[in-house]
């Protein structure tokens, strides 16, 4: 088992991600990602050590995720409802 050099290690590039067999569906998913969070982690405002500066940051970053999130709780409580009113009231 060769180790290398131990005191100034060499990196190489990541491991790299397989082929897919459904390209669509990962560059669907990629897209929706990049669209749902298309900023990067405010790593220097934490650096800052201002906490509400820090937080107004994580919130924008985060900002799509909880539209998504809110909007999903209402599919969650609406849907139902809806469902439930149409069985009961016919109309």
């Amino acid at each position: 088992m060769e180790l290398g050099n131990v005191s100034q290690p060499t990196y190489g590039p990541g491991p790299e991600a397989p082929g897919s067999s459904v390209p669509g569906l990962v560059g669907m998913a990629h897209g929706f990602l990049r669209l749902v969070q298309p900023n990067a982690l405010p790593i220097g405002a934490l650096v800052l050590c201002c906490l509400s500066f820090f937080l107004s940051q994580l919130l924008l970053y985060e900002l799509g995720f909880l539209v998504c999130m809110a909007i999903g709780l209402l599919f969650i409580i609406l849907v139902p409802l809806v469902g439930c009113c149409f069985c009961c009231c016919r109309c």
